[in-house]
């Protein structure tokens, strides 16, 4: 009996984590369109039903956070999400922002910091290069751990009890032939990481893009790292000017974090 007065509690929970999850990837769509979409557009590029589609939309527009685009061109991000973004700050964002700048202008690549959220990591400021071809990763974008250049970084910088802890969370999934998959093989990176400062993806995470990098120690235990995404094609000619730039002014940077 106590199950069955239990369920209806549980269904609920999850049917507002579902009507979340739905708000999150309107709000993503339109961030790709900013001349805003219809509600019928939304609906198809979501792959939801339109009437699903129009009561999120309603809900997302009381709130300002988002509005009409136009008469006939549906809804676009709104002004609410400006204040919410005014009031998102990252202060390693700040701090390390100098330290991106200039290895990026010595480098002509784009760099990326990123922070250790959970199981996987979020990227939070960017610096593009000056190179035509280049890599780049939105702010806000997450990426898996096991397969990404500052993933690995990032678990090298943890304790074995923190990477214990942090094992039946994490998926090994498979992002491209030259991912790691398994326990084993991924143990053995870390401990190459460990002893080389750097974390290296050579297309693990996605073809054609491979990355260095190197983690943070944050204040308070918050792990961060800074990384060099490069298109495959230059990445072997760059990579030992870039593993020696995050050696030399991601280490002042850690230097002068712990004063």
């Amino acid at each position: 009996m106590k199950k069955e007065e239990e369920m209806p509690e549980d269904s609920a929970a999850k049917g507002g984590i579902q009507v979340i999850a739905r708000a999150v990837a309107v709000l993503h769509k339109l961030r790709e369109y900013p001349d805003g979409l219809s509600l019928g557009e939304l609906a198809k590029l979501l792959k939801l039903p339109r009437s699903t589609v129009q009561r999120i939309v309603a809900a997302l527009d009381d709130e300002n956070l988002v509005i009409s685009a136009s008469p006939t061109r549906g809804v676009r991000l709104g002004p609410a999400l400006l204040a919410l973004a005014a009031a998102t700050r990252f202060e390693i964002s700040e701090v390390a922002r100098p330290t991106l700048q200039e290895i990026s202008l010595l480098s002509g690549e784009t760099v990326d910091l990123s922070l250790l959220d959970g199981n996987k990591l979020v990227f939070v400021d960017q610096v593009v290069g000056g190179h035509r071809l280049k890599a780049e990763s939105g702010i806000g974008v997450s990426f898996s751990l096991h397969s990404t250049a500052p993933g690995k970084a990032m678990l090298a910088a943890m304790t074995d009890a923190e990477l214990l802890a942090l094992r039946p969370r994490m998926s090994l999934a498979r992002m491209t032939q030259n991912t790691i998959t398994t326990w084993g093989g991924l143990t053995e990176e870390v401990v190459s990481v460990r002893q080389s400062g750097i974390g290296a993806d050579v297309e693990e995470n996605s073809m054609g893009i491979c990355a260095v990098s190197m983690a943070l120690n944050l204040p308070g235990g918050e792990i961060a790292a800074i990384s060099v995404p490069v298109p495959t094609q230059r990445f072997e000619a760059m990579r030992p000017t870039l593993e020696k730039l995050l050696l030399t002014h991601g280490g002042k940077l850690q230097a002068s974090i712990r004063r």
